[in-house]
């Protein structure tokens, strides 16, 4: 059993003749106890620290633990998510291309039919001209042909 402040205090030791002298003895047992008081009061402080500090260790460790199964969790959600944004952004694009795929046919059947339409203007404007030239090729015709009987044929005033 350990030695405590008060079995100090209360110690008694044998006289002799030529011992030590009383006063200093208790004096300085005096001091050991007042000496031993403070540290029994400190180890005493030191132990509740210290089973504070354990239990702190073990909320660490679990927090810990907790953060380490979080980080995981969001690493693997960030992944997802990554995954799921990648999927969309190819479906994005392929819509994209089908939509602009779309666009371009049906530019080219527009301009197929611009081109159509000018082929049939241009033929009718050829055939326009051709029968403005045939109109003029033939009232030409017609005036050279009225020039060349007008020299024949005198007209008086007066066979009209």
């Amino acid at each position: 059993m350990p030695l405590t402040p008060l079995d100090i205090y209360n110690k008694e030791f044998k006289r002799s003749v030529r011992g030590y002298s009383e006063d200093e003895v208790n004096e300085f047992l005096d001091e050991i106890v007042r000496d031993y008081e403070a540290l029994i009061r400190e180890n005493e402080e030191v132990k509740k620290n210290s089973a504070g500090m354990s239990d702190r260790l073990e909320e660490y460790r679990k927090l810990e633990v907790t953060l380490q199964n979080t980080l995981v969790v969001a690493q693997s959600t960030a992944e997802e998510v990554k995954a799921a944004a990648r999927k969309e952004a190819d479906l994005i694009i392929r819509e994209a291309e089908g939509k602009a795929e779309e666009m371009i046919n049906r530019a080219q059947a527009r301009v197929r039919e611009i081109m159509q339409e000018f082929e049939r203007l241009q033929r009718e404007t050829e055939q326009f001209r051709a029968r403005v030239r045939s109109l003029l090729e033939s009232q030409i015709a017609l005036f050279l042909d009225d020039r060349a009987m007008r020299p024949d044929r005198v007209l008086t005033r007066s066979e009209d």
